[in-house]
């Protein structure tokens, strides 16, 4: 069974067609990079098959059903960070507020909720987090509270938006390493929204890449070549590969993307 099967879909908000006629199966177990300019359509694609975002027209199933809010066979990380409310709350009270279905505040927490946090952070090498106040941590260590939060529950789906934002080389490589070790180790099924490929060019089986409402999906060869980008943007992409990374380049300024563009 596949684990997200989208046939013909289109998604629009505001009345702006944000995805059109896109047909993408994503298969259990695939680690998939998602790419694609800002405003592409990489967060909405996130919403709608969490069952935040409805289709208007097509057919979305995920692990063979249609998409349901509250779906613990998913486990998300949103682009939002971990700001500056809840400074003084220790690494634990974020997980144990997430389990409750809570944003901040004094969780209230079962033995089952204590349990499945103390997990998670393990699972992330974080265990150590768990007394820290969000105050003291550096970006990568969020990062990881903010993964542990996606694992709550045992998930078998990550939707991991933007994970990279804000990290320095280093800290993304360990991010990255963790998240493939975890979904080897687990059997889960990744999607991982990036602005640049190059650091997911080890890990990830297929890239999803979206533009101008459509959505092109295959092996990073098949995929990001001049030809495909090309008619996928509907302007002249030129691809180029040097010292092991990837740069796409075009003419117009509105078509750059952070794909180790040039």
């Amino acid at each position: 069974m596949s684990a997200i099967d989208l046939a013909q879909v289109t998604i629009a908000r505001g009345g702006r067609e944000i995805l059109r006629n896109i047909s993408v199966n994503i298969r259990r177990g695939e680690f998939v990079g998602v790419l694609g300019p800002n405003g592409a359509g990489k967060t909405t694609l996130f919403r709608t098959i969490l069952g935040l975002q409805p289709i208007q027209s097509g057919r979305l199933e995920v692990f063979g059903a249609a998409p349901r809010r509250g779906n613990p066979a998913i486990g998300y990380m949103p682009q939002t960070r971990i700001g500056q409310t809840g400074q003084n709350l220790r690494g634990f009270d974020i997980l144990a507020n997430a389990a409750n279905g809570h944003h901040f505040g004094l969780p209230i927490s079962s033995r089952v909720i204590r349990d499945d946090v103390a997990a998670a952070l393990q699972a992330v090498d974080a265990t150590e987090l768990a007394a820290r106040p969000i105050a003291t941590l550096s970006g990568g260590q969020r990062q990881r509270l903010l993964l542990a939060a996606a694992l709550l529950g045992s998930p078998k789906l990550l939707l991991l938006d933007e994970p990279l934002i804000s990290l320095d080389p280093a800290a993304q490589a360990s991010i990255i390493a963790l998240i493939h070790r975890l979904a080897e180790t687990r059997g889960l099924t990744v999607l991982f929204a990036a602005h640049d490929i190059n650091p997911l060019l080890g890990v990830m089986d297929r890239v999803l890449y979206l533009s101008g409402g459509n959505a092109a999906i295959g092996a990073v060869d098949e995929v990001v070549t001049a030809a495909a980008l090309s008619k996928l943007y509907g302007a002249d992409i030129e691809v180029i590969r040097a010292a092991g990374r990837i740069f796409v380049v075009s003419d117009t300024a509105d078509h750059h993307h952070e794909c180790g563009h040039a």
